[in-house]
């Protein structure tokens, strides 16, 4: 039976680093608003959020939504709207994705990997709004996996800083990249190919014993001072 899977938001990032890990392994759909560029998915442009989601298949062996936000402002300088934003990009974003291919994986015994940030269990100065959105996430996460097991896992990896597109406001120069370093203990911001390895690991049978767990990749920093 040729494998399915589906990223949503594989067009930058950890998810196109994924896709780009995963070619050849079976048939991958990308879900994003721009092109990944990556001529063995099939790429359906789309907003998550908006647009009607494409037709499930009749079965589905992984899907994974990477889609997320960088809020980073004092708790007072934020509005209600910049909360709204953030729940609905990380939170229902995903929930209307699982939703509608909640049938195809369970026919296909799926996995699922959804993304957290290691600012939820770790108290970080002006991650209020993502951190709860992420927050979100994680009782998604959780409670999703007691409700289909054992039919589908469902997973979450909570990286720290990591080199994508979303995070260059953040590290759009030396000095800031250093510093940010300087903050794990392994001396050094995260790379979005680990971040993908760790969710292939959890997509496929190598993870088959694993479900309702938030995965931390982030160099040390949740639990090393």
């Amino acid at each position: 039976m040729n494998k399915k899977y589906i990223i949503v938001g594989g067009s930058h990032g950890i998810g196109k680093s994924l896709a780009e890990q995963m070619q050849g392994e079976g048939a991958i759909q990308i879900l994003s608003r721009t092109d990944p560029e990556i001529d063995t998915a099939q790429w359906t442009e789309i907003n998550v959020l908006e647009d009607t989601l494409p037709k499930a298949p009749a079965y589905l062996n992984g899907l994974v939504y990477a889609p997320g936000s960088i809020n980073l402002k004092p708790f007072g300088r934020l509005k209600e709207s910049d909360f709204l934003d953030d729940l609905k990009i990380n939170y229902l974003g995903a929930v209307r994705v699982l939703q509608h291919y909640e049938k195809a994986l369970k026919a296909g015994q799926g996995a699922v990997v959804l993304f957290s940030t290691v600012a939820v269990q770790t108290g970080m100065a002006f991650h209020t709004s993502i951190a709860g959105a992420k927050g979100a996430v994680e009782g998604l996460v959780r409670s999703l996996a007691a409700e289909w097991a054992p039919t589908v896992r469902v997973n979450g990896i909570a990286p720290s800083l990591t080199d994508t597109p979303l995070a260059n406001r953040l590290l759009r120069n030396d000095k800031m990249r250093e510093a940010s370093a300087q903050r794990h203990p392994l001396q050094r911001i995260g790379d979005p190919g680990e971040i993908a390895r760790a969710a292939s690991f959890l997509l496929h049978d190598t993870g088959a014993w694993i479900t309702g767990q938030i995965l931390k990749v982030d160099g040390g920093i949740s639990s090393i001072r």
